[in-house]
Formats: structure tokens, C-alpha cells, sequence
């Protein structure tokens, strides 16, 4: 089953978000696994995606996130289990 992955990003900025993501948004529709993505600023700066897999979700932030995010930057990632996902 699919799941939801969330991504939080202490002191992230929607400026340091953009220089990040810029790069990312291409790279990511076309990624084995990959269903959706959002983000939003709140108390931290939080990205939720949906995936196939785990394994696909870790993969593509090992290769790909990880290696452009700026010094200092630590996410914490958490992963739900989806019971249900309905796409167009």
C-alpha cells in the first residue's frame, strides 16, 4: 500500500525551499514510486509526499534531496501507512 511521508524542516524558508526544490520538481514527477508532493510553512517548513513504497520514497531522497540540501539542514521524516489513496 502507498504512504505518506512527512518531512519536517526546522528553520527551512520558503527562499531556501524554492532554491531546493527548483531542482527537484523535474526530476521527481518522473521517479519510479512517486504519486504526489506538497509543502507549506508552519511552525516548521513541512513537505508531504505520497509514494508506493518506502523504498522508493528513501531512494529518491538519498540520491536526490539529501545531496542539495543546504548545510546544517536536518529533516526528520515520518512515514504513515496509507489505508486509502484515490488519484484522478
Amino acid at each position: 500500500m502507498a504512504i505518506l511521508v512527512i518531512t519536517r524542516v526546522k528553520g527551512q524558508t520558503a527562499q531556501g525551499y524554492d532554491q531546493v526544490s527548483t531542482l527537484l520538481h523535474d526530476l521527481v514527477r518522473s521517479s519510479p514510486g512517486f504519486v504526489l508532493h506538497c509543502a507549506y510553512e508552519d511552525d516548521d517548513w513541512t513537505v508531504m509526499e505520497v509514494w508506493n513504497s518506502k523504498a522508493e520514497a528513501d531512494q529518491f531522497f538519498a540520491r536526490n534531496v539529501a545531496p542539495n540540501l543546504p548545510k546544517g539542514v536536518v529533516p526528520k521524516r515520518s512515514y504513515k501507512e496509507l489505508h486509502a489513496l484515490v488519484t484522478p
